[in-house]
């Protein structure tokens, strides 16, 4: 065989392994997500004989305080069958992420160093601690005190009838945003973990982060000053949990796995 068909067929040895690399990858993907997608259907079956009272437990922070008389409506004809089927449905995907973030977890570990695998599971657990601890956080504490100050702000004459569909869109709002905004310090943690900051950088840059952070609740939040204060604090000190977190572990990660810190 000569030098070039020698070349050629290496080559072409090459591009099919990398074909098949590839097709066995798509393969294995397809394989997570379905697995991920059957672990949400498998929890989705599970609570559907429920969906009324998981709706029930969702709207005891307004109904407990509604004054007497008051009460839910539904005002779209399907509304009673599709509001719990829809809290079912996010409920079902909000406690079968781990099993989901699991199966990514399997994905994408295999390409990954020892010390990245070391540190990136510890951080995907925080990640979803830290969900649910923002959603329980709006639950148990933020949810009955804004119902308190907007049913006590509610102009004389006004009967309160919240529409049901209205109420979850509204819940489900607060727990996003309440959930998303408790992932600070794992997020300030990885940043420092790349190295793209420091905490000497983080410190200097607090009085930005608190503005920063004032404006986003301000935004994500229903108007009024007392469910902006109640994002808004927990998130500042969620912050300083996060560059305490940089000062005491960052260095060390780096050292172990021999990269440098930023100046």
């Amino acid at each position: 065989m000569s030098q070039n068909e020698s070349g050629t067929s290496s080559a072409q040895g090459s591009d099919g392994g990398n074909e098949q690399s590839f097709i066995s990858h798509l393969i294995e993907l397809r394989a997570r997500l379905l697995k991920a997608v059957a672990a949400v259907l498998v929890v989705l079956v599970a609570l559907l004989p429920f969906a009324d009272r998981l709706y029930h437990f969702i709207a005891e922070p307004l109904l407990q305080r509604l004054p007497p008389g008051a009460h839910m409506v539904a005002i779209e004809v399907a509304s009673p069958f599709v509001t719990p089927l829809k809290l079912a449905a996010v409920a079902a995907l909000v406690l079968a992420m781990p099993v989901v973030l699991y199966q990514l977890w399997c994905f994408v570990a295999p390409g990954l160093y020892r010390h990245e695998r070391k540190l990136a599971l510890p951080l995907l657990v925080a990640s979803i601690a830290m969900f649910y601890l923002g959603c329980a956080f709006a639950y148990y504490l933020v949810l009955p005190k804004v119902f308190v100050f907007l049913l006590g702000i509610t102009p004389e004459g006004v009967s309160i009838m919240t529409d049901i569909g209205k109420y979850l869109d509204f819940v489900l709002t607060m727990f996003l945003a309440f959930g998303v905004c408790f992932e600070v310090p794992v997020v300030v943690f990885l940043l420092a973990l790349l190295g793209w900051v420091s905490a000497e950088q983080l410190a200097r840059q607090r009085p930005y982060v608190v503005l920063g952070v004032f404006i986003v609740a301000a935004i994500m939040t229903p108007p009024d000053a007392l469910s902006m204060l109640m994002l808004a604090i927990p998130m500042c000190l969620l912050y300083e949990v996060g560059v305490l977190a940089v000062r005491l572990f960052v260095r060390r990660a780096q050292a172990q796995s021999g990269s440098v810190p930023p100046t």
